[in-house]
């Protein structure tokens, strides 16, 4: 099972970051209202960013690490990113 830490652009500019065992589905989860907390009143989010990981704990330990990052450092992160 492949694992993902993933950050969304919300609509208000915000970024949030988390991770999942099923990408998708958890977008969806978040388009729809189903998803975390803080992004409910911050719809429409867009995937801007994810990476693949093999497993669960690897997936949490980059989500902490990104969490602890500067919105700057962040913003690098997305802006290097390609979708791949």
């Amino acid at each position: 099972m492949e694992n993902y830490t993933y950050i969304l652009k919300c609509s208000d500019g915000s970024l949030y970051t988390g991770w999942t065992n099923h990408l998708e589905q958890r977008i969806t989860a978040h388009q729809s209202g189903q998803g975390a907390r803080y992004t409910r009143s911050r719809r429409p989010v867009e995937l801007v960013y994810w990476e693949r990981f093999a497993t669960k704990s690897e997936a949490m330990r980059r989500e902490a690490a990104i969490k602890r990052m500067s919105r700057k450092d962040k913003l690098l992160l997305i802006c290097g990113f390609t979708q791949a």
